[in-house]
């Protein structure tokens, strides 16, 4: 296996490939691993490299050069056993990151003993990003290193006529003016002057804490 390839895929199920395709798509080269044919087939016009291989075999792991990797994601579906003996596995082989799709919050612990980086409940991410954007105006995402951390758009109302320096937000409430988007503009400006007058209508995009975001007045 070529060491340019420095990302790998364990299970190329939906998940998988998904987050594969989206990763090839952002100028990653990706190798993916299954050892289903048909996940090999359909993942295989989009992935850099796929290898049909049973990757619970720790020698078919150091035959596909799994070593040279600097980041796994193992996604084999609902074994527990599976998932925990790969990555296990790829710790063993000193890849430094590995990330792994669980199915509940035993295999979440399971991982965590074993040394693996994130364990991800696709499905609980997906539920709490839907919640926020029902509770929080303007969500946009979680930030990944901290689930209270997010970002977030609001329209200028009464902070109209004043600048960033006067509002002080980092002292004030430790929150971060990243973006802005001028009132009629199309794109958005990122690290907006901190002199210059907000008008009504202008969209920052603000990283904070959700409840000091949830406490600003615009």
């Amino acid at each position: 296996m070529s060491k340019y390839v420095q990302v790998g895929i364990i299970g190329l199920g939906k998940f998988g490939l998904t987050f594969g395709q989206e990763l090839v798509k952002s100028g990653v080269k990706v190798l993916g691993i299954d050892a289903n044919p048909e996940n090999i087939r359909r993942a295989q016009d989009t992935l850099t490299q796929v290898y049909l291989a049973d990757a619970s075999n720790k020698k078919s792991l150091e035959q596909l050069g799994a070593a040279d990797l600097t980041h796994v994601l193992v996604s084999v579906g609902d074994s527990i056993a599976a998932s925990a003996m790969i990555s296990m596995y790829l710790k063993e082989l000193g890849v430094p990151v590995v990330w792994v799709k669980a199915i509940n919050q035993d295999h979440v612990n399971l991982l965590d003993k074993v040394g693996v980086e994130e364990a991800i409940i696709p499905e609980h991410m997906a539920a709490r990003h839907m919640a926020k954007k029902i509770t929080i105006p303007g969500f946009i995402d979680n930030m990944p290193f901290d689930q209270e951390m997010v970002m977030q758009e609001i329209t200028v109302d009464e902070w109209r006529g004043k600048s960033l320096k006067e509002l002080n937000l980092t002292n004030e409430h430790n929150i971060q003016v990243i973006a802005i988007k001028k009132a009629g503009a199309e794109k958005f400006t990122l690290i907006p002057k901190a002199g210059e007058p907000l008008n009504h209508g202008d969209v920052l995009v603000m990283v904070g804490e959700t409840d000091r975001l949830a406490k600003l007045a615009t």
